[in-house]
């Protein structure tokens, strides 16, 4: 197998294009119960309100575009030589409008509707409700948002200890270091022998797990780390 990079994308990396964050100060969670609007026991107890909460965030991704963070991974992926795999916890498209291919979202995509009758899944980009039938299945109240919450499985998690297992470069960009399962990728990269980097605002929780920190906007440095590596100042 030749040389892999591995690549976990959080919030951070969507804050300059003006996605609202989750875990900083004034950030979505500051302002919602994550309890009523995030978990299985929160849609069954009010789905009205969790699809008002998700419809806002759905309409809001036609305002906002990718930045030179998200641009840059793209071109990771089209110059590396080796294989590059994008992991995201972020359930906006960004890191797909910039031109990234090779990529898992492991919190779901706020873009799809999955049927929880029928367990099919949708593009679906306007507003969801409990009056609408799933395409599949024609259950009305079955459709729900395609994305992991509290209590749920990140998505493709066999594939991506798979992935982290064989790497020999490992970066974590715009993520707090707080939400697991993602938080211990680092620890398993580590022990794969890869060289393991984090590039984020400030320090994450973690930070000190990490071979190599750089911190800043992720629109700078983010750009500039993809640089070194594809001029093969990076043992990749």
């Amino acid at each position: 197998m030749g040389s892999s990079i591995v690549i976990l994308t959080g919030a951070g990396i969507s804050a300059e294009s003006g996605v609202d964050t989750f875990r900083d100060k004034g950030g979505i969670w500051s302002r919602y119960d994550l309890r009523e609007v995030a978990t299985p026991e929160g849609f069954a107890a009010n789905p009205a309100l969790v699809h008002g909460f998700y419809n806002d965030r759905r309409s809001q991704l036609s305002q906002v575009e990718p930045n030179a963070a998200h641009y840059a991974l793209a071109q990771l992926e089209r110059q590396y030589r080796g294989q590059v795999l994008l992991i995201t916890q972020n359930i906006d498209d960004l890191h797909e409008r910039a031109g990234s291919h090779n990529l898992i979202y492991m919190h779901g995509e706020l873009a799809k509707a999955l049927c929880a009758h029928c367990g099919s899944r949708h593009e679906w980009r306007e507003a969801l409700s409990v009056d609408i039938p799933c395409p599949d299945c024609r259950t009305k109240g079955a459709l729900r948002p395609d994305v992991v919450w509290f209590g749920e499985m990140p998505y493709h998690m066999e594939r991506i200890y798979e992935a982290l297992s064989a790497c020999n470069l490992f970066l974590s960009i715009g993520t707090s270091g707080s939400v697991y399962p993602a938080a211990q990728f680092v620890e398993e990269a580590a022990v794969a022998g890869a060289h393991t980097v984090e590039l984020n605002l400030e320090p994450s929780e973690n930070v000190y797990n990490f071979d190599e920190a750089i911190h800043g906007p992720a629109s700078k440095i983010v750009p500039a780390y993809v640089d070194r590596i594809l001029s093969g100042q990076v043992n990749a």
